[in-house]
């Protein structure tokens, strides 16, 4: 998926300026489709080139004026055509996997400490997800069209969340290693 699809995505959902993709990436998409601010922008200027989107400058109170993006036909239409191909596989390839495999032959107890810090993210993002099913969509058997698609993609992160932290809650207990190791990192320190 290229991130003109997830932008597409996000603005059949709501018409949006450039920071309040980025502020939907942030909060939600974001949690399965990562772009930074300037990603989000140069692709925006692309997809107007290309006829995707249209903005239209809105005036603010003492600020520049914003543009504010909406899909066009083509826009739809494209969106259309990639939601008509084929599922691209996941990859059955995973660094993790495979270190794991070989935590023998090397430093097992960083290998250990890198599996701690990666469960503690897992948690902690399962926790999130909770909360936000919780609060945005307290009774899922109520939904439909597109709030039920919304909900059971955020279903599936849960499950995906879930899976990790337990697996990687088994490695570590099979090994001892149930807390954080002291002096280990997580992916925001490195």
């Amino acid at each position: 998926m290229a991130l003109e699809h997830a932008i597409l995505v996000s603005l059949s959902e709501r018409a949006g300026a450039g920071l309040d993709l980025t502020r939907r990436f942030d909060r939600s998409i974001g949690y399965f489709w990562t772009a930074t601010h300037q990603q989000i922008y140069r692709v925006l200027g692309r997809m107007e080139s290309d006829g995707w989107v249209v903005s239209t400058a809105v005036a603010q109170s003492g600020r520049p004026d914003k543009r504010v993006y909406e899909v066009t036909e083509a826009g739809r239409a494209e969106l259309r055509r990639w939601l008509g191909e084929p599922l691209l596989r996941e990859s059955h390839r995973s660094d993790l996997a495979v270190k794991l495999r070989a935590a023998s032959y090397g430093d097992r107890a960083a290998l250990l400490r890198e599996v701690a810090a990666l469960r503690a993210e897992h948690a902690t993002r399962l926790a999130g997800y909770e909360q936000m099913a919780a609060t945005q969509y307290p009774h899922p058997d109520e939904l439909e069209g597109a709030d039920l698609d919304h909900y059971l993609v955020l279903r599936g992160g849960v499950r995906m969340e879930e899976f990790w932290v337990e697996w990687l809650g088994e490695y570590l207990d099979a090994h001892g290693a149930t807390e954080v190791p002291t002096g280990s990192t997580t992916t925001e320190e490195r």
